[in-house]
């Protein structure tokens, strides 16, 4: 099937695992809500082969968020399936701040949508995440408070 890149905002009180939980929630109701195989997301972590095997293609092969900023690595299992935060460096060589905007947000999001080259865009945000089965967050800020998580990263082979 190939790798599949997904892209989120989502609302942000201080609590990422809170703020993944919902946005999972929204993404399952909207991609197996109608799906009679899969009553809950319960029900679709548990189908081990579909999950273990071809994915969701979304948020929704995201288990686990870390603390870490570590890049993840091909050679530790323990890394396929995570969220963590991009590192403030590489946010700020992308965006110039350590507390980006929506506005930034949706800016470079418009940005790449315009960049066809897979070279380009390696080199963008988004191209942030090499790893396939993980994803990171930016905290996004309204003045110098915390409103939205950019969530972005990859799934599929």
């Amino acid at each position: 099937m190939g790798a599949s890149g997904w892209n989120y905002i989502t609302t942000y009180d201080g609590d990422v695992e809170a703020a993944l939980a919902t946005l999972q929630a929204g993404v399952f109701q909207e991609e197996y809500g109608h799906d009679a195989r899969y009553r809950s997301l319960e029900a679709l972590y548990e189908d081990k082969e579909y999950m273990g095997s071809e994915g969701t293609h979304t948020i929704l092969d995201i288990d686990t968020v870390v603390a870490t900023d570590d890049p993840p690595t091909d050679s530790d299992i323990a890394d396929y399936g995570t969220l963590r935060p991009l590192a403030l460096d590489r946010v700020m060589y992308h965006l110039g701040t350590d507390r980006p905007s929506v506005e930034q947000y949706e800016d470079l999001i418009a940005a790449s949508e315009r960049t066809s080259g897979h070279e380009e865009n390696r080199q963008s945000l988004l191209g942030e995440c090499q790893m396939r089965w993980t994803g990171y967050y930016v905290v996004l800020y309204s003045g110098d408070s915390p409103t939205h998580l950019w969530i972005f990263g990859f799934s599929g082979d």
